[in-house]
């Protein structure tokens, strides 16, 4: 059992959503994005994501865009990421971190190499976006074979034919994308990702945890209170790079955390 297992096991027995925050590592530097991350479980989070600056993310809108490119100027790697997540585990070893990002850093690292070091470092689960199941080979498979969950994204456009596919090695939870596009670009409305939710959870007991377009503590609570979670980046991500001081960071993620956990 993982962490990630283990954290929604615990939610479920406290009748809980969990509340899942993604920051980019090194953002706008080490020092700033280590001291985030090291508060955010006191702020509420209950899973970790932990972002792989990639000089193209796809999937991503311009605020996560832009907050890649900080890190990658800022001069952060694989290697100061993997550090990043090690220093955090001196004072946590709890709190689930999900490394979230693209292939290629991986594929030139090895991947092999990368499971072991993202073993070592603490990691809990992967999230590759642009691995599709047809894939599973590269790297699903050898993550779950080295205990770590592999998280697969489900979208509008995943219709019944491709679904089991999808689920197919999927572990930890399934991270439903609320709209149809990139990160931070549209509101997630519930009453939009409520039945799709229900559609996922009629073919699998994993835990389905909604992310894109949430960006209010109401708008954290009402997609939450129909999924078993929620995952804010965006507006995390924002703060960050308006250099809002650490503490206004965390308050307004606790802010978040509470209306996801009211639900």
């Amino acid at each position: 059992m993982t962490r990630i297992d283990a954290k929604f096991a615990a939610l479920k027995v406290e009748g809980k959503k969990a509340f899942v925050a993604y920051i980019m590592g090194g953002d706008p530097d080490v020092a700033t994005s280590l001291a985030v991350m090291k508060g955010l479980p006191e702020a509420g989070v209950d899973v970790i994501e932990l972002g792989m600056p990639f000089t193209d993310p796809m999937a991503d809108g311009p605020t996560i865009q832009l907050a890649g490119q900080r890190a990658l100027e800022g001069g952060m790697t694989m290697d100061k990421v993997l550090a990043m997540a090690t220093e955090f585990r001196k004072g946590d070893d709890r709190t689930p971190i999900v490394l979230m990002g693209y292939y290629n850093p991986i594929y030139a690292r090895g991947v092999d190499r990368f499971l072991a070091e993202a073993q070592a470092a603490g990691i809990d689960g992967l999230i590759v976006v642009d691995l599709p199941p047809e894939e599973d080979s590269e790297l699903c498979l050898p993550a779950q074979a080295a205990g770590l969950n592999f998280i697969r994204l489900a979208t509008p456009t995943t219709d019944d034919a491709r679904l089991p596919k999808v689920l197919q090695n999927t572990s930890g939870f399934v991270y439903y994308v609320s709209i149809t596009g990139i990160t931070g670009a549209a509101a997630a409305k519930a009453a939009d990702v409520a039945p799709e939710v229900q559609r996922i959870k009629a073919q699998t007991d994993l835990p389905i945890i909604v992310g894109f377009g949430i960006t209010t503590p109401d708008n954290a609570r009402d997609i939450a209170g129909i999924a078993d979670g929620c995952v804010v980046g965006s507006a995390i991500v924002k703060d960050i790079g308006a250099g809002k001081p650490v503490a206004e960071v965390l308050a307004n993620v606790a802010a978040l955390a509470a209306g996801a956990h009211s639900a």
